[in-house]
């Protein structure tokens, strides 16, 4: 299989970005997640797919706990800042606290306070659902999208 041609080919369809946070004890951490889902109602899950390559996602699940943040259109800056490896992501963030205790993004278009309720093998990904616990959303906002490679928003009709 063509990796090239797997990847643009799937980039034509079009994903919400989430911002995954939590607390360690050595501070906040959180990356850009692109690769999530609803998973059950009954109970609530959702499933999130981060990199195997991700250094923020072992303190994530060393932690348990972690909330994800949905994007709202005017959010690039934050998805950016979230998605490279390392640095000081939150440097100059203001952020909240879920009641969970994980940094909740100001102006998110909505937010899912989870556990880590498993985790599997997804090839180069794992495969993580968490147990929702608490959420709410921001009536009247839009989600920030990435399609074909890039930034895109959606519009109303």
């Amino acid at each position: 299989m063509d990796t090239k041609k797997f990847r643009r080919v799937l980039g034509h369809f079009c994903t919400g970005l989430t911002v995954v946070t939590s607390t360690t004890d050595a501070g906040p951490v959180g990356f850009t997640c692109q690769s999530f889902s609803s998973l059950s109602l009954d109970p609530p899950l959702i499933v999130l797919c981060p990199a195997k390559s991700s250094t923020t996602w072992p303190e994530i699940r060393r932690s348990g706990r972690f909330c994800v943040n949905i994007l709202a259109d005017h959010q690039e800056t934050l998805s950016s800042r979230f998605a490279v490896s390392g640095g000081a992501k939150f440097a100059g963030v203001e952020f909240g606290a879920s009641p969970n205790g994980s940094p909740l993004l100001p102006d998110a278009l909505a937010w899912l306070d989870c556990t880590l309720n498993a985790e599997y093998d997804g090839g180069d990904h794992s495969i993580a659902i968490g147990r929702v616990h608490d959420l709410d959303a921001a009536p009247g906002a839009r989600p920030l999208l990435f399609h074909r490679g890039q930034y895109a928003r959606a519009v109303e009709r």
